[in-house]
């Protein structure tokens, strides 16, 4: 599973733009990105394979921004049980809770989107590392020491 994309709003409202890499500071969150500076919500997490799911379930293709999630992975399912760890490149993550889709996503993506992302809207998690996330990075899914043994 690798990066597929990166997106930051600076504030609630304003639409996300989409970067090549960000900074992840520890506690904190994504510099750049509307929530910034809060205890828990750092970094949501979403699949592009699960948004092509919803996205065939509605009959049309959206960008992955229109999530308003932050990363964006190329595969796979997203851990949403708390606690669970995860690492993009050298950051390390815990999932906080499921991000559950909003209705709001009716108005950014178009009628039913938010009941296609149901059981699809990934994880927010907070920054347990500092460093920078790239697209391309590689993301690993706890445990890692087996993993790095293996």
């Amino acid at each position: 599973m690798k990066v597929a994309a990166i997106h930051v709003a600076k504030a609630r409202k304003l639409p996300t733009r989409e970067v090549p890499s960000v900074v992840a500071e520890a506690g904190a969150g994504l510099v750049g990105d509307r929530y910034h500076g809060t205890r828990h919500r750092h970094v949501t997490i979403q699949s592009q394979q699960q948004l092509d799911e919803a996205a065939a379930e509605l009959g049309y293709a959206f960008d992955a921004g229109s999530t308003r999630r932050n990363i964006t992975v190329d595969e796979g399912e997203i851990p949403t049980k708390p606690g669970t760890r995860l690492w993009i490149g050298d950051v390390e993550l815990e999932v906080v809770r499921l991000a559950a889709p909003c209705r709001l996503l009716d108005d950014w993506i178009g009628p039913g989107a938010m009941a296609a992302m149901h059981g699809r809207g990934g994880s927010t998690c907070r920054l347990l590392s500092s460093g920078t996330i790239s697209v391309g990075d590689v993301v690993e899914i706890e445990p890692r020491e087996t993993r790095l043994a293996g």
